[in-house]
């Protein structure tokens, strides 16, 4: 991996949880093996990134209940303060969120203007859902020519559209993003 780490950022696309009103849990139901696997890995990879100096941006869904189009596609999910990062993420007060409202972070958002301001022409992506809000964002990083790099086990698929490895096989074939696993990412960095 030849990435210049002063030019780079982390892209974390919704890692949030629902909360219901006046509780301080969102642990109503036990997670998956494979879901709680994916949120260690994305708090792997924020820590990471932390300890690299590399910039965090939160892409976090923040629906207008009501009125976002999504939502008549999906139900109502990524409510406007009604969500959080999940707890096992340690977030750090220098950490940006970036809300969105479609599926692509960069859709009338501020994240190219972020990360403009920030030199960034490297993006590392991690979240969920990977063959939607993932795949949206990296095409948008690509028409904008950043290059990416995705750590695989720090996504995950699970609308039922289409497959995580048939996202991931697309990322590398349309967007020329370059695939790691955490451990690989892990040892890039070392």
């Amino acid at each position: 991996m030849d990435i210049d780490l002063d030019y780079t950022a982390l892209l974390v696309i919704d890692a949030i949880d629902a909360v219901p009103e006046g509780e301080d849990t969102v642990y109503a139901n036990e997670l998956s093996p494979e879901m709680a696997a994916f949120r260690a890995n994305v708090a792997e990879v924020v820590e990471l990134a932390h300890e690299n100096g590399i910039p965090v941006l939160f892409c976090n869904d923040g629906h207008i209940e009501g009125l976002d189009q999504e939502l008549e596609l999906w139900g109502p999910h990524g409510i406007k303060g009604k969500t959080r990062i999940f707890p096992e993420i340690d977030v750090e007060d220098y950490d940006l969120v970036i809300p969105k409202r479609r599926y692509s972070a960069f859709f009338q958002t501020d994240l190219e203007l972020t990360l403009s301001e920030i030199g960034a022409d490297t993006l590392f992506v991690v979240g969920c859902d990977t063959n939607v809000c993932v795949l949206h964002t990296l095409a948008d990083a690509f028409y904008r020519n950043f290059k990416t790099v995705v750590i695989e086990d720090a996504t995950i698929t699970f609308l039922g559209v289409g497959t995580q490895e048939g996202a991931i096989d697309m990322f590398g074939k349309c967007y020329g993003s370059e695939i790691l696993s955490v451990e690989e990412l892990k040892s890039a960095l070392a």
